[in-house]
Parts: structure tokens; C-alpha cells; sequence
């Protein structure tokens, strides 16, 4: 029998005096089942910040357990895994833990692109069902033919609606284990050759444990909020499952509608009292282009994490935010920079609470040539920001090519070794081999420096570039157009290298809101310039249409993605002759 939704006059409260534990938790159904005890749960809101379903954690409990059954009775056996269109609604949430109960493995599945068509969106979904040999896949009405063609491309048996699955009558269900599969991550930007991360419960709630007890110091008195999407590592794991695990109650408003109206996410922080949620930087930049602490109403003290993740924070966008919205009661020593990846289930290391952001100076000239992190000053100075010490449990080590551990202050690639470690990229032996030794380290792919035993990220090392002997960091190039040229904003430069016959060719795309031939021609003149001058690159300045870059799901811009289109001629050439 389905467990019939509770009405709730508004969301699931805060509650300060509910039970509360964050250690301790073998797997997920466990941090449920005990989250079922108290008050708290799951909130979901509307496109226009109206709220849709309040589901308290003893109802999730109690609906996902009914799904469970119907899951099993349509034929799916243990560790199956099932593909989940991770909207942000009711279904998603409720089949996600049913998935759990039923010793079953989602697979969160993302949205269409805003501006992508159905041709491009079918084939990434038929590779990514086909990389997790997925035995199924449920999604929303509105996106059925488009996941039954993905389906079929696929070789999927089972497609639909979860909530269309036949009634079953409730059936004894084995707990998962510890070392059982929970789900699996796919990479924000994988559309060409997907690898989805298995995450194990084990690992899970070791990540959960430390970022809740060692890095947001979560109390009872806490609520999350987020626009983040749940078929991005940040957005699922960061404000589902790990404030689930501290019985938090959790607000979650649809990424479009904060992308449609970015101050639908202070209102809701003020209006229901978050005191945790993350964006990355462009989030901050969007609200505080929108707006300001004037906002009537608008209350954000209590706001005591303010999260930094997903892409390289920017000193700019956050000193706004900070500014803008003093007024309102928002404090700057709220913000948190930390580091992570879907590899390590999400968070390896966070900044120290009510400190603020903090950043060092460096002398890019120096940091380009030898690797060398000394204080730098004037235009050719960049400011990188501290993101906090590796986890209790954890260990971090930074090192050079030949896999030696570099001192504090040199630039090298950034291994981690712990128990938040994937267990492999699913089905992919050679994948995971590359990037995960025997002894557990994980070469994170990941580019940055220790300083005071924090890490300092610096950028991907497949994005960096090197010209006449000189390691160029693309951010670099892209902040300075952005920031320097009147016409651009943040998002719209990419740059990453080619090969040519003379040698290695740095190329800037940078998108172009105006058909005046003359204005496109001087944009092409001053961004060359600018870069020429400020980084002594020469560059060949390419004009695109405007929202032509691509993006990986969590909004970042996809170099490597931008690379491989130009490469194939996807962007028309547009610089005026």
C-alpha cells in the first residue's frame, strides 16, 4: 500500500530540540531511519519560491519503502542500477531512497540544457545509461519519449514514470552494507564518454561525518538551502544527503528558478532561517547584480556558512555579494571556501569557520615559470584562496611529475587518500586504474599548493596551458578580459590551446552580444590586446554567439568541452575581416 502524503501547513521546521546525531551511521537507511524520528525533513519549492510538498523524514521514510517494493516487483535485483532524472520534486527524492531500501543503485540523470535540443540530450542520456549498464530509468512525464529513445539506444528494459509502477504489497527488504553501492556520480561534464563515480555507503557517510562534524560544525539549531541541481554531486550529496544525516530540515528551490530569479534564494534564507548553503561563485555574482541588502525584509544573520565551491572562487563576486548585502545583516566572515570532487563523494577540505575568505597574492610571472609561490603585487599579481586543511581520517600531499611530495609554496598535483574515496568509475577498470592507485591515493586531476597545511587550489591541470616554456593558467587570461573589457561579463571568455604546426596556439573564444561589425572588431582588438599586454600571450581572439560556451552541470565553464567544438568547426567563425 502507498504511504499517503502528509499536508503540512509549511515546511518541516528547524527544530533545535530534535534528536540529534552525526556519528555512527553504517549506510544512508540508517541516517534515515533515525532522521524519521524527529520533526525535520525535506522541502520542496516551486518555480516562482512557492512551496510544493513538505515531506518530514518519518513520511520519506515511509513512502520510499513503499516504492522499494514496487521496484522489486517489477522485476530490478540487487545493485540494478536505475537511472533517476534528478528533478527537484517529490518523485526524484522519494525513488532515490527507494533505490537505497531496495538495495538498488541510482544513477541521477541530468535535466535538458536550457538552450540544448532533443537530439543532443537523448544521445548524452542513452551514453550515460549505457555506461552504468543500467536496468532501468525513470524520469518525468513531460520527458518520457525523449528517455524511451534514450532508453531503447541504450538497450534499458525497463522505462516510465516510478510513479506509474504497479501497487506491491511490502515485502521484507535485506539492509544494504556498508561497502554496498549507494549510487552513481557522473562527472559534470561528461557527454562525450561518461564515467560515473560509484560512491559506497562506507564512503558516504564518512564524508558525511567529517564535513558535518569536522567542517560546518553542524548543531541542531542548522537548515540547509539550495538551488543546486541533484544530479550534481554538490547539489545531491552537499544539501540531500548530508543534512539528512544530521537530521537537518533541507529547503531545495529548482536550479531555473534561480537562474530565472536569483533573489528567490536570499528571500527563502531570510524567510525560513537557512544557516547553510553553497554557491559557486557565479551565484554570488548573479545576486548581487540583482540586487542588495535594501530588499525589503530581507534578513541574513543568521546565514553562518556560506559556502564556496564548484569552480575557482573569485575575489570580485564574493567581496560584492558581501557589500551589497551587509545591509541585510550578511556577514563577509561568513563565507567558506572549500575543495572537493564527486571522486572523494564530495568534500576533502573546508576553510575554518567565521573567518572569511582568505588569499594569497602570488607573482603569476614566478608561479608560471618555475612553479614558485612568492608575494606578488600590481597586474601581474593573482589572488588564490585558501580552502582549509585535508579532513580528520584524510591525507593530502601536493606533488611534482615524478610523483615526489613538493614542500609548502610549489605548485604540483594534488593527490588525497581516506575513506570518501570512490570505489572505482563504474565499469571502467582502466579509468579508474589511471586515477586511483593500489595504495589508495587519488590523483585528483587537480593543480595548487599548501601553505600553512591548507590547500590552495590553482586550477585543472588539463586546462593548463604551456607556451614557450611557460605554464599559462587559462582563469587567468579569462578573469583579465572579463573584468578589464567593458563589454564582457563573467562566463563569457574561454581560452585552452591547439596544436599548430609552429607550435602550441592559445585561442580565446569570448562571446559577442551585438552584430556591429565595428564593435565585434574592436572587441577582437581589445581583448588581444589587453592579453598581450597584461600576460605577453598572443592570442587568436574568436567571436561566438552569446550562451554559445558550454557549461558542465554544476555551471562551470567547460574548456575542455569548448576545445573539442571548436576543434570540430561547431562555432562559426565571426571576427569581422
Amino acid at each position: 500500500m502507498t504511504a499517503t502524503p502528509t499536508t503540512l501547513p509549511g515546511p518541516t521546521p528547524t527544530a533545535p530540540d530534535r534528536p540529534f546525531r552525526l556519528d555512527g551511521f553504517a549506510t544512508l537507511t540508517e541516517a534515515l531511519d533515525f532522521a524519521a524520528g524527529g520533526p525535520t525533513g525535506v522541502n520542496l519549492y516551486g518555480l516562482r519560491g512557492e512551496l510544493a510538498e513538505a515531506i518530514p523524514y518519518a513520511e520519506l521514510r515511509a513512502r520510499a519503502l513503499a516504492m522499494a517494493a514496487r521496484l522489486l516487483a517489477a522485476g530490478l535485483k540487487t545493485h540494478d542500477r536505475v537511472g533517476l532524472v534528478a528533478e527537484t520534486d517529490a518523485e526524484f527524492v522519494v525513488a532515490f531512497f527507494a533505490c537505497q531500501y531496495a538495495r538498488l543503485t541510482p544513477a541521477p540523470l541530468p535535466l535538458p540544457a536550457p538552450l540544448g535540443g532533443r537530439d543532443a540530450y537523448v544521445e548524452q542520456i542513452a551514453r550515460m545509461l549505457g555506461s552504468a549498464r543500467a536496468a532501468a530509468v525513470f524520469g518525468p512525464e513531460t520527458l518520457q519519449p525523449w528517455l524511451a529513445e534514450a532508453a531503447k539506444a541504450a538497450d534499458v528494459r525497463l522505462v516510465g514514470r516510478v510513479g506509474d509502477l504497479p501497487e506491491a504489497a511490502p515485502v521484507a527488504l535485506e539492509p544494504p552494507q556498508p561497502d554496498d553501492p549507494c549510487y552513481v556520480q557522473f562527472s559534470s561534464g561528461s557527454t562525450r564518454n561518461p564515467t560515473g563515480v560509484l560512491c559506497t555507503h562506507r564512503a558516504l557517510m564518512a564524508n558525511a561525518f567529517a564535513a558535518t562534524s569536522s567542517g560546518l560544525k553542524v548543531t541542531p539549531a542548522d537548515r540547509a538551502i539550495s538551488w543546486l541541481p541533484l544530479y550534481h554531486d554538490m547539489g545531491l550529496v552537499g544539501f540531500l544527503l548530508m543534512p539528512l544525516s544530521g537530521q537537518m530540515s533541507i529547503d531545495l528551490m529548482p536550479t531555473g528558478a534561480f537562474v530565472r530569479r536569483p533573489l528567490l534564494w536570499l528571500d527563502l534564507m531570510s524567510k525560513n532561517g537557512g544557516t547553510i548553503s553553497y554557491s559557486p561563485s557565479f551565484g554570488y555574482e548573479l545576486c548581487a547584480k540583482r540586487g542588495d541588502g535594501s530588499r525589503e525584509g530581507l534578513k541574513l544573520d543568521q546565514w553562518r556558512v556560506a559556502g564556496c565551491g564548484g569552480d575557482m572562487v573569485r575575489p570580485g563576486p564574493l567581496t560584492a555579494f558581501a557589500e551589497r548585502f551587509a545591509a541585510a545583516g550578511f556577514r563577509a566572515e561568513a563565507f567558506v571556501a572549500s575543495y572537493g570532487m564527486a571522486e572523494a563523494t564530495l568534500a576533502l577540505t573546508m576553510a575554518p569557520l567565521d573567518r572569511g575568505l582568505v588569499f594569497d597574492s602570488v607573482d603569476v610571472t614566478r608561479m608560471e615559470r618555475d612553479g614558485a609561490v612568492v608575494k606578488g603585487t600590481g597586474a601581474r599579481a593573482r589572488g588564490f584562496v585558501r580552502c582549509g586543511g585535508i579532513f580528520p581520517g584524510h591525507e593530502l600531499e601536493v606533488r611534482d611529475e615524478a610523483g615526489t611530495a613538493l614542500p609548502e609554496r610549489q605548485v604540483g598535483r594534488i593527490f588525497v587518500r581516506g575513506p570518501s574515496l570512490m570505489r572505482e568509475y563504474f565499469g571502467d577498470r582502466a579509468a579508474t586504474e589511471a586515477v586511483l592507485s593500489a595504495d589508495g591515493w587519488l590523483d585528483t586531476g587537480d593543480l595548487g599548493y599548501l601553505v600553512d597545511g591548507e590547500i590552495v587550489p590553482t586550477g585543472r591541470a588539463k586546462d593548463l596551458i604551456l607556451l614557450n616554456g611557460r605554464n599559462v593558467w587559462p582563469q587567468d587570461l579569462e578573469w583579465t578580459a572579463e573584468s578589464e573589457v567593458e563589454k564582457l561579463k563573467s562566463g563569457d571568455v574561454a581560452a585552452f590551446s591547439i596544436d599548430r604546426d609552429a607550435g602550441e596556439q592559445l585561442v580565446v573564444l569570448v562571446q559577442a552580444r551585438t552584430s556591429d561589425p565595428e564593435v565585434r572588431r574592436a572587441l577582437v582588438d581589445d581583448v588581444a590586446a589587453l592579453l598581450r599586454a597584461r600576460h605577453g600571450v598572443e592570442a587568436q581572439v574568436e567571436l561566438v554567439g552569446h550562451n554559445a560556451l558550454p557549461q558542465t552541470s554544476s555551471g562551470k565553464l567547460s574548456r575542455s568541452k569548448a576545445r573539442a567544438l571548436f576543434l570540430a568547426g561547431a562555432f562559426k567563425q565571426e571576427v569581422p575581416a
